[in-house]
């Protein structure tokens, strides 16, 4: 399956506690249908001491996000949109993704 949402993308999350927040892609985790997203579904983690180099305590980080709760943002509406993919005519027949409300070509 081609890939909707790409790391660097900008998204918003539609659904679930994070609604409505926005942030850049991290890493995205195709074979688990998850991404992980930029100040978005922060989980406290308690981290072990490991000699005098990294000291203990309570850590913040992002946890994934399931695909389907995220939307990427358009780039020339700044809006969340569908996203759709067109082959482009030129000698190589290039696939390219497609924002379906505007129709602008997302850069990658």
């Amino acid at each position: 399956m081609a890939a909707r949402i790409r790391k660097g993308d900008t998204v918003v999350v539609i659904t679930g506690a994070g609604k409505g927040r926005r942030g850049e892609v991290l890493r995205v985790f195709p074979r688990a249908d998850r991404a992980l997203v930029q100040g978005v579904n922060v989980a406290t983690k308690h981290v072990k001491p490991k000699g005098m180099a990294q000291p203990g305590g309570i850590v913040e980080e992002e946890a994934t996000i399931h695909l389907s709760n995220l939307m990427l943002i358009d780039p020339k509406s700044e809006k969340p949109t569908k996203v759709g993919f067109r082959v482009l005519d030129d000698a190589h027949k290039t696939k390219v993704r497609v924002a379906k409300a505007t129709g602008a070509v997302i850069e990658s």
